[in-house]
């Protein structure tokens, strides 16, 4: 059976009916003749890629040294599954994973992937709190578009994916480079807690301002296109 490619549109579509809750997800599998792996996959990459992570891959990606090693402890730590570190790192399959591993396992050096490596992904710069803040900000308004995001400010894709997850994990302060040690959360005070879910919720509440306003400017593109 030949493999099916579904564009970015009719998985956002898709994505969009889920939402709604108006169907069930076998109903809605039905109605757009898909699987619910596939429904469940296209959420997950949704999620933490926005309209990008629906984008088919197209022959050859790259990836970073950082990436390759963090999917390989992944896999030595041994809590997670080959399929949940694949998804997670957004591997293209278990057998570039088992790649890496083998590699690694051999003695051999992770390096980053550089056939076909755009210059966004490879160019890095030094940033400011504040350059930092606004390159997220910007991102999250335009749907994790990671890539047209680190054209327009001229940084790296990594840079920019590891800012806006790092935004997303612990605010604005977790932009903030720093050197010394963290505290842990036992070692953090009651008013300490708080006031750290005080800035969860405002985090929070500004990433979904963030996506409110991407998904209304999908609702105007296509109106124009109707």
């Amino acid at each position: 059976m030949a493999r099916q490619y579904f564009s970015a549109e009719f998985k956002l579509k898709v994505l969009r009916a889920y939402e709604q809750g108006d169907l069930t997800i076998k109903e809605i599998c039905t109605k757009y003749t898909i699987t619910e792996t596939s429904l469940y996959k296209w959420r997950y990459r949704y999620t933490e890629l926005g309209v990008q992570g629906l984008e088919t891959s197209k022959g050859w990606k790259p990836y970073s040294k950082e990436d390759k090693e963090a999917a390989v402890r992944d896999y030595l730590s041994g809590n997670y599954s080959q399929d949940e570190i694949v998804k997670k790192h957004f591997i293209s399959s278990r057998s570039v994973l088992m790649r890496w591993v083998n590699h690694y396992n051999s003695h051999k050096r992770l390096e980053d992937t550089g056939k076909g490596m755009s210059h966004s992904m490879t160019k890095r710069r030094k940033t400011t709190w504040e350059e930092r803040k606004q390159i997220v900000f910007n991102c999250l308004e335009n749907g994790k578009d990671y890539n047209k995001t680190s054209e327009a400010y001229e940084v790296s894709y990594q840079q920019v994916y590891q800012w806006v997850k790092k935004y997303e994990n612990g605010g604005e302060d977790a932009l903030i480079d720093k050197r010394g040690k963290q505290k842990t959360e036992d070692e953090l005070s009651p008013e300490d807690k708080t006031k750290l879910e005080m800035k969860r919720l405002e985090r929070e509440n500004e990433r979904l301002k963030a996506e409110n306003k991407f998904l209304k400017k999908l609702e105007e593109i296509e109106r124009r296109r109707t």
